[in-house]
């Protein structure tokens, strides 16, 4: 069993744990919040490490990330748990168990070998929380980025600033779920707090990441209008204008009956981002609004979706083919940064 990586044994024999902002104090055979990480002989276990809940080659556009590499293919590995307790959230199955008590262990390798085979451009750790499987993601992060794959991760951001700093630079592009800009919000519904995903989504754009931003918008919680513009504005003046935005809408899930996210709802809102964002994209609905990627000075489609189907139309050699503009988008021919 792998010894997790961020702990300290503390004068009362517990043991805290460094991983993230709840720094759970553990006594022998406790486990964490994250229901994966336990106390046993001392010392603190990644007993959720090489399990594997899931894995699917996905389109890089279902993480969401649409401006990096549109229209390619990630390998996707999921395992179980989280360090948050989403009432609504919509992968409970897997996030909000710890792992089996028995099963096959997954070696680093072999996924990395799984990613090659795949064909894409590398791995998206995803599907539960990839945070609290902080030393697998790593080893394979680690494997990947010799092998000249990209890795992805999607993640709630709650984690310490340490750990962090040791896993962006292995990281190519994050999809941070912003859950909401109001602390209330989270301590509520989620069990933590905002300031902490704030700051690990700019530490993500300083360490040169590419970075884009999910918000699930829930009718009667977090879709006041107030609070939209809050975070596109802070998104805006923290990360950059151009930082890609993903509005999505609830659909009823977990512990949580609320009615699913209206259509016109969801484009009221993205109407109130675009006062402060050049793109905001809507997710998990058939509006054909914020679907398509176009150059926010002349208005030419770069990219064009029909649901997964991705076309890039309007960029050559990084720049819009009509007005020339440098785009915002991460393509083969327009790196994001040497491999």
């Amino acid at each position: 069993m792998e010894t997790a990586r961020y702990w300290e044994a503390m004068d009362s024999g517990m043991i805290r744990c460094g991983l993230c902002p709840h720094a759970c104090r553990l006594a022998e055979g406790a486990t964490g919040r994250c229901r994966v990480r336990t106390v046993q002989g001392g010392r603190l276990r990644a007993v959720s490490y090489g399990t594997i809940s899931s894995s699917h080659v996905d389109p890089i556009e279902k993480k969401p990330l649409f401006h990096f590499y549109p229209g390619e293919a990630v390998f996707s590995v999921g395992s179980w748990g989280c360090n948050f307790s989403c009432s609504f959230c919509q992968n409970w199955s897997i996030s909000q168990e710890g792992c089996p008590a028995s099963g096959d262990v997954t070696r680093p390798e072999d996924v990395v070998a799984r990613a090659q085979s795949a064909g894409g451009i590398g791995i998206a750790y995803t599907y539960n929380e990839p945070l609290v499987s902080y030393e697998f993601v790593s080893d394979c992060a680690a494997l990947a980025r010799d092998a000249g794959l990209k890795n992805v991760l999607v993640t709630n951001g709650y984690v310490c600033a340490d750990p962090a700093a040791e896993l962006l630079p292995l990281i190519d592009a994050l999809n941070i779920d912003v859950k909401c800009i109001d602390d209330a919000f989270y301590a509520k519904h989620c069990g933590g707090h905002v300031r902490p995903v704030l700051d690990f989504a700019t530490q993500a754009v300083a360490g040169g990441c590419h970075v884009e931003i999910t918000n699930l918008i829930i009718p009667g919680l977090n879709d006041d209008s107030a609070l939209i513009e809050s975070l596109a504005a802070w998104i805006a003046t923290s990360l950059g204008r151009c930082t890609p935005l993903h509005l999505s809408a609830y659909h009823p899930q977990y512990r949580l009956g609320v009615p699913a996210t209206p259509r016109l709802q969801l484009e009221r809102a993205r109407d109130q981002a675009l006062k402060h964002l050049s793109y905001v994209y809507l997710g998990n609905t058939s509006s054909a609004l914020g679907r398509d990627t176009v150059c926010p000075s002349c208005g030419n489609a770069l990219v064009t979706r029909e649901g997964y189907d991705t076309r890039i139309a309007g960029i050559e050699m990084g720049m819009c083919t009509e007005c020339r503009r440098p785009v915002d988008v991460v393509t083969r021919d327009r790196p994001l940064r040497p491999t």
